[in-house]
């Protein structure tokens, strides 16, 4: 079952909560560019799939608000490359 995925707009995060742990994905916004900065899952709810659903709703919502992404942390880096339909909104 996928986690309830939150946007902050005003913290520039996308948050879940997993058997009550916080897992979040942050990103800096300048202009139309979505720089995603970093991605953690922590270890007592890691291995389910938890970063790449932030991940997909991070791009998925920059898709819809016609952002660009700069994927600057490494997860976001590696999930980007595993889905190349994602590729066109590499800044």
């Amino acid at each position: 079952m996928s986690p309830e995925i939150r946007h902050d707009r005003a913290r520039h995060r996308f948050e879940a909560r997993v058997e009550g742990v916080a897992c979040v994905l942050d990103y800096l916004l300048d202009q139309h560019v979505m720089t995603v900065t970093h991605t953690v899952v922590p270890e007592a709810v890691g291995g389910r799939g938890i970063a790449a659903e932030l991940t997909r709703e991070a791009m998925d919502t920059a898709r819809k608000e016609g952002w660009k992404v700069v994927p600057a942390c490494s997860y976001a880096q590696a999930w980007m490359q595993r889905h190349p339909e994602y590729a066109d909104l590499r800044a």
